[in-house]
């Protein structure tokens, strides 16, 4: 069983639930502890262990079926069916065959899988079945394509061919119990009714594993399509469901920066205190001592634009930025378009949603006027280069569509100069920077990092790699 459920929890977490290496053992130890008679109580313990959000609900109980219930109700439907077809015998049916088996089994035992569909022993058979779609790796089915091959491995796994070969003893061992032609004819097409319904239950199963395997795939899909899709064609509905992937990689980058701080407040082998700590000891190393390190907390200020072409870029960076904010000593946002207007205090007071889109909506600034960042820049060196020292990243985002006025690149200069680093994210590809109306080339050489940031794919990269380590 723990084998059993160890596969069951790393399906969930293939199918995007998180289930920590805690609860799964928190699982374990709540389904000792009950009765596994009782589907629906071992139902509900695993739930409580292995769910944590009301959402993944759905997909459990989905998947609860199909891994735990799926298969015996695939042989359960088999065994009406071969049971409609063997009230033909009549009531000794069932005991004819029986004799039959025992026959054979005088000179040599017929095979398990003979024997288990003969008697219709559903149970034996999903034993069995599952021993063979473990030995051929039948988790590992991708697509439709499949299908047929792993069908296949999984009949030849369960020893079908010496099935067959047994069955064709089966034919001396009737005429060894002088039973009439008739009656001979109607066993021999029972058999092969009777195999040729485990070879669909056997496809029935195969195609089950890949719905298992590849559930909530047209979902993840599309996620995986969301992410790559350019900024400047999002919907509204994609920007909700959007909003939704980057909360749960948000919580994903929290765990990620929790194990890497983990690992720098250990430090690394100070062998020269080891050695002085353990003279007592013989130099034997039983007390270890580390190098402590202490790593600040960065600063982070955004500088955002939020002109219609840009909005949507800066939209999600201010939500991974305020989701992860409590792995900065100290966040300041500003956004601009031709003015510059700070929006600190809007995430302060509001919900982390309701702050970006009252950001974007111009509450500071005006939003409809036409793009200035020459004008912009030396509004934020002017009146709040304070709000930036030596610790502080300034992350800017825009196209630097500067609509042909003066870039006055030296006030990023003067910006770049004062700050640890800045880095600016462009949702254009670089072939576009410094044509037309755009000043990205006067503004490049006074950045850290400059990276094209059009998609959520892009974005969580910079996001990863710049920003979080």
């Amino acid at each position: 069983m723990e084998d059993k459920l160890l596969e069951f929890v790393n399906l969930l977490r293939k199918s995007g639930l998180r289930v920590s290496t805690s609860e799964s053992i928190e699982a374990f130890q709540s389904v000792q502890m009950l009765s596994l008679a009782d589907r629906r109580i071992f139902k509900s313990a695993l739930a409580a262990t292995l769910v944590k959000r009301a959402s993944d609900l759905p997909t459990f109980d989905n998947l609860f079926e199909m891994f735990f219930a799926g298969l015996s109700a695939i042989l359960g439907d088999a065994k009406n069916d071969l049971l409609a077809n063997l009230q033909d015998f009549g009531p000794e049916g069932r005991k004819l065959l029986e004799d039959l088996l025992k026959l054979l089994d005088q000179e040599h035992p017929p095979s398990e899988l003979l024997q288990a569909l003969l008697r219709l022993d559903t149970i034996r058979l999903e034993q069995l079945i599952r021993r063979a779609a473990g030995q051929i790796q039948a988790g590992n089915i991708e697509n439709q394509l499949q299908i047929g091959y792993y069908t296949r491995r999984l009949l030849d796994a369960l020893g079908w061919e010496g099935m067959q070969a047994d069955a064709q003893r089966l034919e001396q061992a009737m005429e060894d119990l002088h039973l009439p032609p008739d009656r001979r004819e109607a066993i021999r097409e029972f058999i092969r009714q009777a195999a040729e319904r485990m070879r669909r239950a056997m496809r029935e199963f195969t195609e089950m594993e890949l719905d298992k395997q590849n559930y909530n795939f047209r979902e993840r899909f599309r996620e995986q399509s969301l992410q790559e899709k350019s900024f400047y064609h999002l919907s509204e509905e994609d920007v909700r469901r959007m909003r939704e992937v980057v909360r749960r990689l948000a919580l994903k980058f929290k765990n990620v920066i929790a194990i890497r701080r983990r690992r720098e407040r250990r430090g690394k082998l100070d062998v020269k205190h080891t050695l002085r700590r353990n003279m007592s000891h013989g130099g034997v190393p039983f007390e270890v001592a580390f190098k402590q390190r202490k790593k600040m907390k960065p600063q982070i200020v955004t500088l955002c634009d939020v002109s219609s072409s840009v909005s949507n870029v800066s939209r999600f960076m201010l939500q991974f930025i305020y989701s992860l904010q409590e792995n900065f000593s100290k966040v300041r946002s500003f956004v601009f378009v031709s003015d510059v207007g700070e929006v600190t205090q809007l995430f302060t007071e509001n919900d982390l949603y309701e702050a970006i889109e009252r950001a974007l909506r111009g509450e500071t600034i005006n939003v409809y006027s036409r793009s200035n960042f020459g004008h912009a820049f030396y509004v934020f060196q002017r009146d709040h280069l304070a709000a930036i020292n030596k610790r502080t990243t300034v992350i800017v985002i825009g196209d630097a569509r500067n609509n042909y006025n003066d870039p006055k690149a030296w006030t990023l200069k003067e910006i770049q100069h004062k700050a640890k680093r800045v880095i600016w994210l462009n949702p254009e590809s670089p072939g576009a920077w410094g044509f037309g109306d755009s000043v990205m080339d006067k503004y490049v050489p006074y950045c850290d990092h400059v990276e094209e940031c059009r998609n959520l794919k892009q974005l969580i990269r910079v996001v990863d790699r710049l920003i979080i380590r």
